[in-house]
């Protein structure tokens, strides 16, 4: 046996293992030809990259404009249960952006890290759209719109807006940048400088460096560096994907498709519009 313990004490000293995640893109469905960051296409990731019994930390690669609410809560809350479920630290690296619900992801981390140059916080609920009424008027076009319930058609594009509509539209925005809020300050605590909290929550953005001056952000980072520094120069990075199924590789790979073609060019415009709110 005496010969064979050089090799079963490399096996003893396994090296720590750093779990890495990425989370890149807008968040919610994008279409039938496009999927963006959901609890449906992150959950099996993160699971994977909790579970691992090897994994001594979690690090998340954040790079997202935002998107939906529901979807950011429910990866967000994810992430807080396999942590606390299997005890390993969760730490946040910032590229390029981690706003709106990117931010809201982020802070499911035990710590943000950024670079100077990232763009962090845009903490507030947005809804857009266009009207087409007059452009109807001069087509000669009328809209023709039956429904059982007076608010059913509410905010219609093709119909003149309405102020009660509006304001119910705000009504339900303020609840949920309340629920952004009361996250956000759950999770950053006493890291958030009182001083700054009436421009905190107004959905403004800052670089990484302002970002952690107003306690949005902890300091600053890179992936490897930084977990090297804590673990040991010997640290390990398992970088942990979703797997796409041989229909998503099909039916991504079928560019001759010409309705796959006009439905991927109408959501990449979608996401190019969120992304170039902030430069990008």
């Amino acid at each position: 046996m005496a010969i064979l313990d050089p090799i079963l004490d490399r096996f003893r000293k396994r090296p720590p293992t750093v779990s890495v995640v990425t989370l890149r893109g807008v968040i919610g469905g994008l279409g039938p030809t496009r999927r963006g960051l959901s609890l449906e296409t992150v959950a099996p990731v993160l699971e994977t990259a909790f579970k691992d019994k090897h994994t001594t930390a979690v690090a998340l690669i954040v790079n997202s404009p935002g998107g939906s609410p529901v979807q950011s809560d429910l990866i967000a809350r994810r992430i807080r249960d396999l942590a606390a479920e299997h005890e390993k630290p969760v730490t946040a690296f910032v590229e390029d952006v981690a706003a709106s619900g990117g931010y809201w992801i982020a802070c499911a981390a035990d710590e943000i890290l950024v670079n100077p140059a990232s763009i962090v916080g845009s903490i507030g609920v947005v809804s857009a759209g266009f009207g087409f009424v007059e452009a109807l008027d001069k087509l000669g076009v009328e809209r023709r719109i039956h429904t059982a319930g007076s608010r059913k058609a509410l905010l219609d594009p093709f119909s003149p807006e309405r102020e009660e509509d509006v304001s119910y539209l705000k009504a339900v925005q303020v609840e949920l940048h309340q629920l952004f809020i009361d996250w956000v300050r759950k999770r950053r605590g006493d890291n958030l400088k009182a001083e700054e909290e009436p421009e905190l929550f107004e959905g403004k953005f800052w670089t990484g460096t302002r970002g952690i001056a107003i306690g949005l952000a902890d300091g600053e980072g890179e992936l490897r560096s930084v977990m090297r520094a804590r673990h040991g120069d010997k640290t390990r990075f398992r970088q942990v994907e979703r797997r796409r199924s041989l229909f998503e590789r099909l039916r991504f790979g079928a560019s001759a498709d010409p309705v796959a073609i006009g439905e991927g060019t109408l959501t990449a415009i979608g996401e190019r519009a969120v992304w170039s709110r902030f430069g990008l």
